[in-house]
């Protein structure tokens, strides 16, 4: 019989109900230690980032260690313990996009969106990261917005690409 976790934040708040995942391992994972990876995959997309009273959800649920479970979304740099904006922007700092202007881009983002590398704007719209590479060198500098690749950007080319996400106008 599946038990229904209703997790309390550090800060008293109840956060969304965890029925789903639970559901979801009993259904399918039940006694699988084997199935954390996927487990976590599921749950991210479900509820778009891993706080810690998930991971304890998770970790309960196919009975492995809490710290195997924190220690697999710390490592795997696709999880996120923090809500993730709608748009990802990460921008490359590889070689040839950092010597072509990939830290003005940087550093105009940090002014424009009014957060730092690895926050979510307030109204999680943006989440902003920086790449060690994308390989996409011959298109320098260059950023990329969930799975999509902008080439030769600029701080205005920037400033366009916002504006038209904003208003719906592209991925």
């Amino acid at each position: 019989m599946s038990m229904v976790v209703k997790p309390q934040t550090d800060s008293g708040t109840h956060p969304e109900d965890y029925q789903e995942i639970i559901d979801f391992i009993d259904n399918y994972y039940a006694g699988r230690k084997d199935a954390l990876i996927q487990v976590l995959h599921t749950a991210q997309e479900i509820y778009g980032y891993l706080p810690l009273e998930l991971q304890k959800v998770v970790a309960e649920k196919l009975d492995v260690p809490l710290s195997k479970v924190s220690g697999v979304v710390s490592f795997y740099s696709f999880f996120s313990t923090k809500p993730r904006g709608k748009y990802t922007i990460r921008v490359c700092l590889g070689t040839a996009c950092y010597v072509r202007g990939g830290k003005k881009l940087v550093d105009h983002l940090i002014k424009k969106l009014g957060i730092e590398i690895g926050d979510t704007t307030p109204d999680r719209l943006y989440t902003f990261e920086i790449a060690r590479c994308i390989g996409a060198c011959g298109l320098a500098p260059a950023l990329m917005i969930n799975d999509d690749v902008y080439k030769q950007m600029t701080p205005a080319k920037v400033d366009k690409l916002l504006a038209e996400l904003e208003k719906g106008e592209t991925s």
